[in-house]
């Protein structure tokens, strides 16, 4: 399948920096661990020589320290980036100019090819003013995340009176959640949105190298959030994940990415070591059987286990 985004044909895959920011909603506090600068330049390297160049951040991510650390690898570098501005309760005229002007100087670039409300707040006000942005050349395109479909509708519909269109929408979307994002991803096929999928692995919980024995530190968001008692609902399905890996021969953290590229949803995908990286190159020729995706489907159903972020 084919996504054009600016002129431009990306790659089924965009690679995400969550995990790379400190302090505040860094990758230490959510995910249990801390990377150094060194690690993650080779990371994006490796990444960069695999063809991977669609590249997503937020300014909230570690409080703009993962856009700044981006910033600096990217330099010279024929990328496109992606980076979202997490809005206020009450409206505020002129905070996106800001946010993005900052989002731009940590960043190191004159323009944003892809800019995201980070959550729907506010819609109509902050769509006026993306548009705006939008015009001026800061921003390339707009695109909403962690939203529900009348959001998505009224996104499109504001940005259309204001000369522009919604490019895209970024949700939540793994096995674990596939049934409630069903409308939205229908909505977006229909009308030429495209679908970005984030947290396919379920941080981690769904790429094998998990289990009830072997679980996410326990000092990190994701440690509190998947308990053992929720590895072992979901064990036959990560047993049958390892399987295909095996079956496949690939890392078995790379099926859940080829299923949900089966479901015509771009992967957004966190990178922290090279390998990693590779990992991932390798994955990108796998083709998963009709039969081998409904059988993930219908284990993620029948653990009972659904996934939902407390921002979501």
């Amino acid at each position: 399948m084919r996504y054009i985004l600016n002129g431009k044909e990306m790659k089924t895959c965009m690679i995400g920096t969550w995990a790379w920011g400190h302090g505040q909603n860094g990758g230490r506090i959510v995910f249990g661990n801390r990377y150094t600068t060194e690690q993650l330049t080779e990371t994006f390297e490796t990444a960069f020589a695999h063809g991977f160049y669609f590249w997503d951040t937020a300014e909230a991510y570690g409080a703009g320290s993962s856009e700044s650390l981006l910033g600096g690898l990217i330099r010279n570098k024929d990328v496109v980036i992606s980076t979202k501005h997490f809005p206020s309760r009450k409206y505020r005229s002129g905070e996106n100019r800001l946010a993005v002007n900052e989002s731009l100087a940590r960043l190191g670039t004159d323009s944003i090819d892809i800019y995201w409300l980070h959550l729907p707040k506010n819609i109509e006000q902050n769509m006026k003013e993306l548009a705006q942005l939008q015009k001026e050349g800061l921003i390339k395109s707009i695109g909403i995340s962690n939203a529900n479909v009348s959001e998505i509708r009224l996104a499109d519909i504001v940005l259309r009176e204001n000369g522009s269109r919604l490019a895209a929408v970024q949700n939540h979307y793994s096995l674990l959640s596939m049934k409630r994002e069903k409308a939205m991803l229908t909505y977006c096929r229909n009308n030429n949105i495209l679908f970005f999928g984030y947290m396919i692995l379920e941080q981690g919980a769904l790429s094998g190298h998990y289990d009830s024995e072997n679980r996410f530190p326990p000092l990190s968001m994701r440690g509190a959030t998947f308990t053992a008692r929720k590895f072992r609902r979901i064990q036959p399905l990560i047993d049958y994940i390892r399987h295909l890996g095996v079956k496949y021969d690939v890392d078995p953290s790379q099926i859940p990415v080829a299923w949900t590229i089966a479901q015509g949803v771009i992967p957004i995908v966190g990178l922290t070591k090279p390998e990693h990286a590779r990992a991932l190159g390798k994955g990108m020729g796998v083709h998963l059987e009709d039969a081998e995706i409904r059988r993930l489907e219908k284990l993620a159903l029948e653990s009972g286990i659904r996934c939902k972020g407390i921002w979501e």
